[in-house]
């Protein structure tokens, strides 16, 4: 069984930066697209942002031009790094394959407030 680790959110000021990383233990790490996923209180887990096992990325309009998806395939590791984060970028982010298949993480909290 896949675990999945979250890491890196925390409170951060409005415009602030923070940068999320995900660990994926198993060979096939390099063989599938991963996926970043954000669920606010009282709201459906939603798709951030996706990287492919190519390296092609994609986002969702709402984060588009601020978020940045990454991979390190030597480490299994996947990246969301975030800038001029918004009040309403607040949630859980979890990170899983592109579309959802291992067992959900604990996810990493964002409080994004002054």
């Amino acid at each position: 069984q896949v675990q999945l680790v979250e890491s890196g959110g925390g409170l951060v000021q409005p415009g602030g930066s923070l940068k999320l990383s995900c660990v994926v233990p198993g060979a096939s790490f390099s063989m599938y697209g991963m996926g970043w996923y954000r669920q606010a209180p009282g709201n459906e887990r939603e798709l951030v942002a996706s990287i492919t096992n190519g390296g092609a990325t994609a986002y969702a309009d709402f984060v588009k031009g601020r978020f940045t998806i990454s991979r390190d395939t030597p480490k299994k590791t996947v990246y969301l790094h975030m800038n001029s984060l918004k009040p309403e970028d607040t949630a859980v982010y979890f990170c899983n394959r592109d579309p959802p298949y291992l067992g959900w993480g604990p996810g990493s909290p964002v409080t994004v407030s002054s």
